[in-house]
């Protein structure tokens, strides 16, 4: 073998360019190229020249040449092959590690959506809690209230049980003689608050919530002129651009929104002052200072009148706005009106009015600004007012009429839904019905008074 190699060294040349691409290396002359193998770039890696086919043709060596070179042909063919292979698996690999990084970007979406899924549905159950959170005070009275029902179910067996025992001690003429004395402590008590002159305020409790309903500002009332068995109530929300006034029978159907009547006004109301007395109501006409009688019973305006000097359309409203500049009420007295002007700059001024020509018959003029002043009343006589329509207002500045004298007063009430918009006092009821935020409450009120004896 060695021997071979030693004959052939000289005849044939095998060039490899593998690691030199970018050298040409030329046959020698007399010398032709057999074969060549390329990479998948296109550079030369092996070269295979050899004498010319007539140099040695007749020599046993020249034969075993032409052997070696067909084998070095079928090399290079294989190698060819092989190449063609290496490409194809090259490109195969190429589209596998591209694929693989589409998956690998995939996993990576799909990791992210899981955690993106997970961090959403934790959201949701965190808002469920957040939602059931409140229930549990809730679940808990309920607790409390299901054992307050038993104990109340068990004292109306109980009572029942000593009714029942004291109806059968007590004869048809006992129950009788029973009920004319009630009848007679009734005429007693009525007789002594008969007695009672008008007092001065003292304190404010409350508030009971009546009614949630309407817009956040408004007015509801009943009649202080109507008799025990008259408990109409008047709703009236809003205070401009409406003519719609809704009629009660009672305080439960005014509670569970059973209307009797509804009227339509043919002016349109300003501000919330507005007030029910004696089957009428009086109210200010809109854009204008003219206070306007109107009967419920025949449906007919029955007298208007203009409120000489007084401001009207938020010239001077109360401290919350809404075209308040002038505000009707009424007490034990009769007929008011609150109002404001160019003529007082701007501060309060009370009327009385007569209820059936709306004339003005006296006027009273103090110096606390309308536009300061929260809310205001009538109690037996003497203007009571607040400092503000807001959370923390009071019962800052009080005026008698009886003496044309003021005093600054520190009467507190609980403000418990933040906006007043109106507040009126019904002496029948000796209570004050306000117009808080969208909700219809009732204030008591404590009144200081004098009790009349036979020898006043």
């Amino acid at each position: 073998m060695r021997a071979l190699f030693s004959v052939l060294y000289p005849v044939i040349s095998i060039t490899v360019f593998g690691l030199y691409p970018s050298m040409t290396i030329g046959p020698k002359e007399g010398w032709q190229v057999y074969s060549s193998a390329q990479d998948a770039d296109g550079r030369c890696i092996c070269t295979v020249v050899a004498p010319e086919q007539n140099l040695c043709s007749r020599d046993a060596k020249g034969r075993q040449l032409r052997q070696l070179l067909e084998k070095v042909q079928n090399m290079s063919q294989s190698i060819e092959v092989l190449n063609l292979r290496t490409q194809r698996d090259f490109q195969y690999v190429m589209k596998m590690e591209n694929q693989m990084k589409g998956l690998r970007t995939k996993f990576r979406q799909i990791e992210d959506d899981r955690k993106t899924i997970m961090a959403r549905n934790f959201q949701e159950l965190k808002e469920k809690m957040d939602e059931l959170q409140p229930l549990i005070p809730v679940l808990e009275q309920y607790k409390t209230d299901a054992q307050l029902i038993s104990s109340f179910k068990e004292e109306i067996r109980n009572l029942s049980m000593v009714l029942a025992a004291i109806q059968e001690e007590m004869g048809a003429y006992d129950y009788d003689e029973l009920y004319q004395r009630v009848l007679k402590l009734d005429r007693r008590l009525r007789n002594c608050m008969g007695k009672l002159t008008c007092g001065k305020l003292m304190k404010i409790t409350g508030p009971v919530t009546i009614k949630t309903s309407g817009t956040r500002f408004g007015a509801w009332m009943t009649d202080p002129q109507a008799s025990q068995r008259n408990n109409r109530v008047w709703y009236m929300d809003s205070y401009t651009n409406s003519k719609i006034v809704r009629e009660y029978k009672t305080m439960e159907d005014f509670v569970a929104n059973v209307v009797s009547r509804t009227y339509n006004l043919p002016f349109k109301w300003e501000g919330t002052g507005h007030m029910v007395y004696n089957g009428s109501l009086y109210y200010n006409k809109y854009q204008s200072n003219i206070i306007v009688k109107y009967s419920f019973e025949t449906g007919q305006v029955l007298a208007q009148r203009a409120l000489e000097y007084a401001g009207f359309h938020n010239t001077y409203p109360y401290s919350w706005g809404g075209y308040s500049d002038i505000d009707i009420m009424a007490d034990e007295l009769g007929m008011w009106l609150v109002y404001a002007s160019n003529q007082n700059a701007g501060n309060i001024v009370i009327a009385q009015m007569d209820p059936d020509t709306l004339e003005v018959q006296k006027t009273w003029s103090t110096e606390y600004s309308k536009r300061n002043a929260g809310e205001s009343f009538m109690i037996c006589g003497t203007l009571y007012i607040t400092n503000s329509h807001l959370t923390g207002a009071k019962v800052y500045y009080s005026y008698s009429t009886k003496t044309s004298s003021y005093e600054y007063t520190d009467i507190p009430f609980h403000n418990q839904y933040f906006h007043i918009s109106m507040l009126d006092y019904n002496a029948r009821e000796r209570a004050l019905y306000a117009w808080n935020n969208g909700h219809q409450v009732l204030f008591n009120v404590t009144l200081f008074h004098v009790i009349k004896t036979e020898d006043d």
